[in-house]
């Protein structure tokens, strides 16, 4: 505990599962931590868990620029710069290649890829000298799960992003990464299949990974919070798997 003490960080998605758990967690290792999301009261939940001396929320669409902007603007009246973004606002929804629509289509490259990239390119004139930003991906990239083609193929854009942003901040001793988990036990997983079937999707999900059950939350956030100190100062561009062997035996 403590290797973010005085740093401070930026999470989107920041009300609820991966995003929540690595708002505690950031903020137990000493970061002040600015959270935003579409859901004011899952927010403030989140600050009045850590408590306001560790935490800020800032309610917010990351795909409207306004709203990010707004997020920034009390980042910056902090005065500390910024040290730590961790990308991870997403959306997700199931349709085969024949059942996509165009709302489904641009819902899903709104928020995952275009939120993302303005969650990134807006923070850039705030980030110190040895930040790390740190994107959300996911093993859909990779295995081509049935109904889920316009997810998968906005990961594989985030992954895409960590390489070249990677190679266009490095200069700057700026640090960009990606994460991706596997079958991760969340809210968004009711929100995906619906209350009635939550529990039957929650147990096929578990057979998925070779570990034999589904990861939690908190383990996400134990890695994005290694990615986000000095201990991973030597790692860059990289892609790492936080899925119970999923995708890796």
């Amino acid at each position: 505990m403590g290797q973010l003490e005085g740093k401070t960080a930026v999470i989107t998605g920041g009300g609820t599962g991966i995003g929540r758990a690595t708002a505690v967690r950031l903020a137990a290792e000493g970061a002040h931590v600015f959270i935003t999301g579409r859901r004011k009261a899952e927010l403030d939940a989140v600050v009045e868990a850590i408590g306001p001396a560790g935490a800020t929320a800032v309610a917010g669409d990351v795909t409207n620029l306004a709203d990010l902007d707004r997020l920034y603007d009390a980042v910056r009246a902090r005065g500390r710069g910024l040290d730590v973004v961790f990308a991870n606002a997403a959306t997700a929804a199931v349709a085969t290649l024949e059942e996509v629509t165009e709302e489904h289509l641009d819902r899903t490259f709104a928020v995952n890829v275009r939120g993302t990239l303005f969650t990134v390119q807006k923070a850039l004139p705030l980030l110190n000298d040895g930040a790390s930003v740190i994107l959300n991906a996911s093993t859909a990239a990779d295995n081509g799960t049935e109904a889920f083609g316009a997810y998968a193929a906005s990961k594989a854009a985030i992954r895409s992003f960590a390489r070249t942003w990677a190679n266009e901040l490095k200069c700057r001793g700026v640090r960009v990464n990606a994460v991706s988990p596997g079958p991760i036990d969340t809210p968004g997983i009711t929100d995906l299949f619906g209350e009635e079937n939550a529990a039957d999707a929650r147990g096929h999900l578990a057979t998925t990974a070779a570990i034999g059950r589904m990861g939690r939350p908190e383990e996400v956030a134990a890695l994005v919070a290694f990615l986000a100190s000095e201990q991973s100062g030597f790692i860059l561009g990289a892609n790492f798997y936080v899925d119970g062997g999923e995708n890796q035996i």
